[in-house]
């Protein structure tokens, strides 16, 4: 099967989840025989074409805008160009594979003029975010993310919580959406058995201090001002042997004037952008990892934490309670409460054999649901079901 994917982002440009998706997902499928071209956009040093794990990757480049709708509408531009030269050069395509709204108008163009069905993974939308739709510039993107909805033949999402949301919020059809977990590549996050982990620890924390950090970008859905709140009644618990450590791009002022409000500025540590390198050695010094997000489709952070062995405390909101069992591979804590995210913590810090419970049997998880390889073999069964019902009709 030749398929044709369209990606806003793709490493080393990678913005959220949806970059390490599609860069684990399709080799997995080359590895199943089939031929896949992926479009995404120019990035830094990065080549415009270049064969990546069997993944035909090509990237378009895209005229700058001040506006970041216009910039968008330029990247679909380019991307319909390039896509058009790639299907009349390569040949017929069986399958369009769409990434989220923003690649949906070049999706959807390259869909109605080839006569290819398009399959749409829809990873967030605009309604969950914010809790509904109140300004313009929401409801141009609810209207962009339903019409790609409304033009796929099918719609993957990446949990039960993501069908109900996007059936609500975009009236897709329940019978026309697909579950197809997120999922990780675990031998990724092999420890560094030769680095120095007292020397690197104490970069972070002293010796005596337990680590508990976030990982991921400073937006106020990620709700870590609420794990900032939380954080003073740990310390106090804890009897201030306890270090906080957030990790990530972003504005964080606020943040960081919240902690010294709270007086925790000495217990806080805001690292900035880590590379993945050290994130793997500090995942080793790592006491918790905590996720206490306000919105959150899936949560590979959480993941990435089970394959790195340590111990996962979040919020019960959207797809977390389906990846962290509560109780059993990790702590599940109510949404936006600061004192079940602190009992949640120090569940794990006070309780360390219980913490090495839950790690062992979230490690077991990855490979029973969240392997990569049977996450491609059930995109293939979606891909099969939408050529088997193209070849029913006429277009």
């Amino acid at each position: 099967m030749k398929i044709l994917v369209l990606t806003w982002e793709f490493p080393p440009r990678i913005v959220g989840g949806i970059a390490r998706h599609v860069a684990e997902l399709y080799p997995e499928l080359v590895k199943l025989g089939h031929q896949i071209h992926l479009i995404t956009v120019q990035f830094g040093q990065a080549p415009h074409y270049e064969v990546v794990d069997g993944v035909h990757v090509h990237r378009v480049s895209v005229g700058e805008s001040d506006n970041f709708f216009h910039w968008v509408a330029n990247m679909n531009q380019s991307m319909g160009q390039h896509g058009g030269k790639l299907i009349q050069e390569e040949g017929q395509f069986e399958i369009i594979h769409a990434h989220d709204w923003l690649v949906g108008d070049a999706a959807i163009a390259l869909k109605l003029c080839f006569k290819i069905p398009l399959v749409a993974t829809i990873h967030a939308t605009e309604f969950g975010r914010y809790n509904g739709i109140h300004t313009g510039a929401q409801r141009y993107v609810n209207e962009k993310e339903k019409r790609l909805s409304y033009d796929g033949w099918r719609v993957i999402v990446c949990t039960d919580y993501m069908r109900r949301e996007v059936e609500r919020s975009l009236d897709t059809p329940w019978n026309k959406i697909d579950v197809v977990y997120n999922g990780i590549r675990a031998e990724k996050k092999q420890t560094h058995p030769d680095f120095d982990y007292w020397g690197f620890r104490r970069r972070f924390a002293a010796d005596e201090e337990k680590i508990v950090y976030y990982v991921g970008r400073m937006s106020h859905e990620k709700g870590v001002a609420v794990l900032i709140e939380a954080a003073s009644k740990v310390v106090k618990a804890m009897n201030h042997q306890v270090k906080f450590v957030f990790i990530g791009g972003g504005n964080t002022e606020h943040l960081k004037r919240q902690t010294w409000n709270l007086g925790l500025w000495q217990k806080c540590y805001f690292t900035g952008f880590m590379p993945d390198e050290d994130l793997d050695k500090f995942q080793t010094i790592a006491n918790c990892a905590v996720f206490p997000s306000l919105y959150e489709p899936f949560g590979i952070v959480a993941l990435e934490s089970f394959a790195a062995k340590v111990p996962v405390v979040v919020s019960d909101t959207g797809g977390l309670p389906e990846v962290v069992r509560h109780l059993r591979t990790g702590v599940v804590t109510q949404t936006n409460n600061a004192d079940s995210l602190a009992w949640g913590i120090l569940e794990v810090l006070q309780n360390p054999r219980y913490a090495q419970w839950l790690v062992d049997n979230a490690y077991k998880d990855l490979a029973q649901r969240f392997d990569w390889a049977k996450l491609a073999q059930q995109t293939e069964a979606v891909y099969g079901r939408v050529l088997h019902e193209r070849s029913q009709v006429e277009w």
